[in-house]
């Protein structure tokens, strides 16, 4: 069977994508969706002059405000109703994860199956229309309090209409994602994201290449920039793929009067079980001090002025910091969503344990010892990443527009929805391969 599916695998092209009328539609839908999207981040938000909103802008581009306008594919920029993006339902999933680890009411709904996923997901959205709502309001204050008559007719009126107009595109797009996952291809919020990084990219690569014309920049280092991307895109598919197998073994059974032989599997563990989440903390705590002190206009104490200069990008304590914290999240991140506990005792309910350890807290013991060995290579992987863009920028004067949080989410996202794709066209072929079958049969 694996060796069937393998070839199948290999046989996948366009000739199968265009007679897979299911995949297809999914495939408009979503790009039906997304399109939406887009079109929601330049529509502005009520009560909002735009030049002075983008002269104000432009002053905390560096902050948390730039990093958050380019996962919104810059929809903070122009103050559009899809501002806030998709980041409550992010820090919303988070801190459900986080709860489950210390609620007993929570760990019991994970462990009840699709049900209790069901409930865990109610609760999510909830939690995301509280975070949107207290961080439109925020919004709302500071838009009013900034310089430069950014707000036309401040007043309670403003700050209802801007919580209402945020918190309901972040609902919206909450809504949208979830269609996408459901009707569509790929993971709709992971998609939504992905979307807003990459539209801007033309535009980044037509002012490189602008650059290249006028001479700012030479052509060795656009061809530089272009070799590290490859590069870079390569190591990430390579590392993401890879998993460290751990064999389980099965005993016999007997059920009736047949006997089972004993049957081998693999427990697989990601070399990077936290995924893009170690960066993205990381780089949001180290632009807090940065965001701050462009808020104060400079006005803060002397401390702050000094944290923040020593925090600036390209700097040895930023860079040193930004590492150590990707580091500590990596672990802690991989410790909420993989317990070697549960999966111990999961094999043994299932009869199932690894040669040469016994089953229970020693198997548990094992696990922990082999997840923790490749945590500290996934961890080191996602410096190298997240780091050589920083180095580059700093020292070596490169023009990069994507980090290394925004490229891992592009090259992890592309490749989860290329996967989802081959599924879909593996299950076509292999009902075309059935319908044969049954033809053949009834000719007979």
């Amino acid at each position: 069977m694996a060796s069937a599916a393998e070839q199948l695998a290999a046989n996948l092209n366009f000739s199968a994508l265009a007679k897979a009328e299911d995949l297809k539609k999914r495939i408009w839908f979503t790009l039906g969706a997304l399109l939406v999207y887009r079109l929601g981040t330049f529509i502005p938000m009520p009560g909002i002059d735009p030049i002075a909103f983008t002269n104000a802008f432009n002053q905390a581009r560096g902050g948390i405000l730039g990093l958050f306008n380019m996962f919104s594919g810059g929809a903070v920029e122009r103050m559009a109703i899809f501002a806030l993006n998709i980041m409550p339902y992010i820090s919303a999933s988070i801190i459900l994860q986080l709860l489950t680890t210390v609620s007993p009411t929570l760990e019991a709904l994970k462990k009840e199956g699709e049900q209790g996923r069901k409930v865990i997901n109610q609760y999510t959205r909830y939690l995301t229309v509280v975070l949107a709502l207290l961080q439109a309001y925020g919004i709302a204050v500071g838009l009013e309090g900034g310089a430069g008559g950014i707000v036309q007719d401040p007043g309670w009126f403003f700050r209802i209409s801007t919580v209402i107009t945020l918190t309901g595109g972040t609902v919206f797009l909450m809504w949208l994602g979830e269609q996408i996952t459901a009707r569509g291809i790929g993971n709709g919020i992971s998609l939504i994201i992905f979307a807003g990084i990459v539209a801007e990219l033309p535009a980044a690569l037509a002012g490189l290449l602008d650059l290249g014309r006028t001479g700012a920049v030479s052509t060795a280092v656009i061809l530089l920039i272009i070799v590290v991307a490859i590069a870079a895109i390569t190591f990430i598919v390579y590392v993401e793929r890879a998993q460290r197998r751990l064999l389980i073994q099965y005993p016999k059974r007997q059920v009736g009067n047949k006997l089972f032989e004993g049957q081998s599997s693999h427990l697989p563990l990601k070399l990077n079980s936290s995924g893009v989440i170690p960066p993205i903390f990381a780089s949001s705590l180290l632009l807090v001090p940065t965001t701050i002190a462009q808020f104060t206009a400079g006005q803060g104490p002397e401390w702050m002025q000094w944290l923040t200069t020593m925090l600036g990008h390209g700097r040895p304590a930023y860079m040193a910091l930004y590492a150590l914290l990707i580091i500590f999240f990596a672990f802690f991140y991989t410790a909420i969503v993989f317990n070697p506990a549960e999966t111990a005792d999961n094999l043994k309910k299932h009869g199932g344990f690894i040669p040469g350890i016994r089953p229970g807290e020693n198997t548990a013991k094992y696990i922990d010892y082999v997840l923790t060995r490749i945590t500290v290579v996934g961890a080191a992987y996602l410096v190298l990443v997240c780091l050589l863009p920083e180095f580059l920028v700093a020292y070596a004067g490169v023009p990069f527009y994507f980090g290394g949080t925004s490229l891992l989410i592009v090259v992890s996202v592309t490749m989860d929805t290329v996967a989802q794709v081959q599924g879909y066209l593996l299950a076509h072929q292999y009902e075309g391969l059935i319908k044969k079958s049954k033809l053949r049969g009834a000719r007979r």
